[in-house]
């Protein structure tokens, strides 16, 4: 297993980070204080076929493999967490199951749209079913040529900027078995988008909560089999924990990074804070769970791009780089000091992002649920 980038890669990787930097570094803070994402930021990224990373040229995006996603979605995380989300929601359970399961139909009316600007979203969760997805209580009666959608949906990111959501609804009786899949435009009638939630962090990326009251949503755009929906929902999200595992990586490689300048410029005892043990132990540890992060989101993105399984290592990988952002970020306020606690410094905003990536697409305890039932599927004795 070759983890090195290729040459390709590092181009492309300092071209995103270029842009990130210069386009929307000096304004990721402003975006979290509003609470907002500029349209020309999405704009930006389409321009440059961001917006269709993982969908083929033929398609209208740019082919990328996985392992060239995840280092594109880590430097846009390093300046602004909530953008990266935005890209990655859409990219990996927005437009690519429409590519993977889609009708040829399906297809020719969604992707080159949400490759060139439109934004696609995921509504799985509801108020009641969080962990346990599946006991979800959306229903869509078939009626005819169409399906009558009815229930609630929340924490959908991307909510006020999107063109389609992908909708995990109850066709056919309990369990896993009876869930189907829809693409529901925004514009459906009998679909209310509610405001965005008032969160922690992510600030920008707006988080929304979903209703449906006898929506009428054509036959045709049912994604994939009936009953089949759950089943799609999961193979997405298996590669949409990468792109989770990636977001931390880029938050916490940029606190790590501000961790070390300042341990350098702030002067205590005669000296630069830096030649503290105490400091000198953190920055340590701090790069050490960075490096770990990486090697595993790598060897993910490298079994997915080799036809392998890689359910295990996208779940070890989204596990071990969330709960190292939080560590890390954690750390690197505790080296600011009280400056870390207040909004002037980044690392404040940077801890306040990594905190929910422990719980979506999949909390930590369900990583660990999925890692150890994989090992004794495999005859492991733990």
């Amino acid at each position: 297993m070759n983890l090195d980038l290729t040459e390709d890669q590092v181009l492309i990787r300092d071209a995103v980070r270029e842009l990130c930097r210069g386009e929307f570094g000096t304004q990721a803070a402003k975006w979290d204080r509003d609470d907002t994402i500029p349209p020309a930021a999405i704009a930006k990224l389409a321009e440059i076929g961001l917006l269709g990373m993982n969908v083929p040229e033929e398609w209208g995006g740019l082919g990328y493999d996985s392992r060239t996603v995840t280092m594109v979605i880590e430097e846009i995380a390093r300046v602004s967490a909530a953008l990266a989300i935005m890209v990655a929601v859409h990219n990996s359970v927005g437009a690519y199951p429409i590519y993977a399961f889609g009708t040829e139909e399906q297809r020719k009316r969604y992707l080159p749209r949400l490759t060139t600007g439109a934004v696609g979203a995921f509504a799985l969760s509801e108020p009641g079913s969080g962990s346990d997805a599946s006991a979800l209580l959306t229903t869509a009666k078939h009626d005819g040529d169409h399906y009558v959608l009815d229930g609630e949906k929340n924490w959908v990111t991307n909510g006020r900027h999107v063109w389609t959501f992908l909708v995990l609804a109850r066709t056919n009786g309990p369990g896993a078995k009876g869930i189907s899949a829809f693409i529901v435009e925004n514009n459906q009638q009998g679909l209310t988008i509610g405001k965005s939630e008032d969160k922690m962090g992510l600030r920008g990326s707006d988080t929304v909560t979903l209703a449906f009251d006898h929506a009428r949503v054509p036959a045709s755009q049912r994604l994939g089999p009936e009953g089949e929906g759950f089943k799609l929902a999961l193979q997405s999200l298996d590669a949409g924990r990468i792109g989770v595992a990636s977001q931390a990586l880029g938050v916490m490689t940029a606190a790590f990074h501000e961790a070390a300048r300042y341990a350098q410029q702030r002067k205590a005892w005669g000296g630069p804070i830096a030649k503290l043990q105490a400091i000198q132990f953190k920055l340590a540890e701090m790069e050490r769970r960075v490096q770990c992060a990486r090697l595993l989101i790598r060897k993910a993105a490298w079994l997915k791009d080799t036809g392998q399984d890689f359910i295990r290592a996208a779940s070890m990988a989204k596990l071990y780089a969330t709960e190292a952002a939080t560590w890390v970020t954690h750390q690197a306020i505790q080296v600011h000091g009280g400056y870390g606690y207040v909004k002037e410094y980044a690392v404040e905003r940077y801890y306040r992002d990594a905190r929910v990536m422990e719980i979506y697409e999949g909390t930590s305890e369900i990583q660990r649920l999925v890692i150890a039932r994989s090992l004794l599927a495999d005859g492991v004795r733990l």
